[in-house]
């Protein structure tokens, strides 16, 4: 017997859970991997995107080709080459014969365009990490490190049952102390409990989560519009009709009143365009999902600490409405799950409590530990 009581001892020992190091602090993750996703998707694509098209442009060189006539110089061809850049506006007649103008500039500010929309979507992000994403800091590194010591204070509970059993002259009054210390909820870990009831009553970190997606989602929606705009009015008019004869050209008899021009870079801007519009349209119900996760309770997480004793903040129905910053504390502590160390080690232990065959005797982790221990076998059947 002594032999089992050591060995036991021996694993009740091994089954603490070391001091948490000072980088858990430093490796918090404060985004969730679908939200990064998205920052990183709808920012940068836009930045790349107008870098190639800054790049073509330093590259090729003009990114206009007008035909002058022939008896033009070099000088005067780029000459007529730079007044069409710098006015882009399209000559024509309507059906019934009169002039008719239409602007181009939307094409020469297209990729600064790009520039302003990957600012806009980086906004969201700036508002999390401003407004909440300190609070939330505050609230995981708390948590986390308060359901480990819980872990361990179960842990060690076990060993000290398992000195005063060995003690015990009466083993039947033992087990009639641990149930009345059961009903009672002495076990019980208050601060914890009450800190994440007292979450359910916040929605700071829920209403900025929410208005995070909701701003990125207008920003998707108006760049998409904005760039249906662009193809219907815009888009499909590769040529234009040029007119240089203003100003001490107006009066001059050989200059031609409407020059054709060619737009070089059209093709160019028409694929960053559908680029940035295609992949906008499929991540806006990947905003919409991760806005629609708020609205049903992540349990998974919380039913694995319920074998902790008097840890029932779900057998007593506390889980209310979702919309509240609880829900977004278990989000993240789900993105965060590799620093909480004792969550494995409970998984494991709830997954041998399901295969156990006398469920009824198993209730807590403590009576896990206590059938692991060898103190089972003097605990009075129910």
């Amino acid at each position: 017997m002594s032999l089992s009581h050591t060995a036991a001892e021996y694993m009740l020992s091994d089954a603490l859970l070391p001091d948490p190091s000072s980088s858990r602090a430093k490796g918090l993750r404060l985004e969730l991997p679908s939200d990064r996703l998205l920052k990183f998707v709808t920012v940068g694509l836009p930045l790349c995107l107008v870098s190639l098209a800054f790049a073509r442009e330093f590259s090729a060189g003009s990114q206009i080709s007008c035909f002058s006539p022939t008896n033009f110089t070099g000088q005067q061809s780029a000459y007529t080459d730079t007044a069409c850049w710098d006015s882009l506006i399209h000559h024509g007649f309507d059906a019934e014969g009169r002039a008719i103008t239409k602007s181009l500039w939307a094409l020469k500010v297209f990729p600064y365009s790009l520039l302003v929309v990957a600012v806009l979507m980086y906004l969201p992000y700036l508002l999390w990490r401003y407004a909440a994403a300190p609070a939330l800091h505050c609230d995981l590194l708390f948590i986390i490190d308060e359901l480990d010591k819980s872990y361990n204070r179960s842990v060690r509970l076990v060993q000290h049952m398992k000195k005063v059993q060995q003690a015990s002259a009466e083993p039947e009054r033992f087990w009639e102390e641990y149930e009345r210390a059961r009903r009672e909820r002495y076990f019980e870990f208050p601060l914890l409990e009450r800190y994440l009831t007292c979450k359910q009553h916040a929605h700071a970190l829920v209403l900025v989560y929410i208005l995070r997606n909701l701003l990125l989602l207008l920003f998707l929606a108006a760049t998409c519009l904005y760039l249906v705009f662009l193809h219907l009015n815009i888009f499909f008019q590769d040529e234009f009709s040029c007119s240089i004869k203003m100003g001490l050209l107006q009066e001059e008899p050989h200059i031609p009143p409407l020059i054709p021009c060619k737009l070089v870079f059209f093709s160019v801007f028409q694929i960053i365009s559908l680029s940035v519009g295609s992949v906008y349209v499929l991540l806006i119900p990947v905003v919409i999902y991760n806005a629609l996760q708020l609205c049903q309770w992540d349990k998974g997480l919380l039913s694995v600490y319920e074998m902790l004793p008097a840890f029932d903040l779900l057998s007593r129905r506390m889980l209310t409405c979702p919309l509240n910053d609880l829900n977004v504390i278990l989000l993240f502590l789900r993105a965060n799950i590799s620093k909480l160390t004792s969550f494995s080690r409970l998984n494991a232990v709830s997954a041998l409590r399901e295969a156990t065959a006398n469920k009824e005797d198993i209730d807590t982790v403590i009576d896990f530990m206590t059938l692991l221990a060898g103190l089972e076998t003097t605990k009075p059947k129910h």
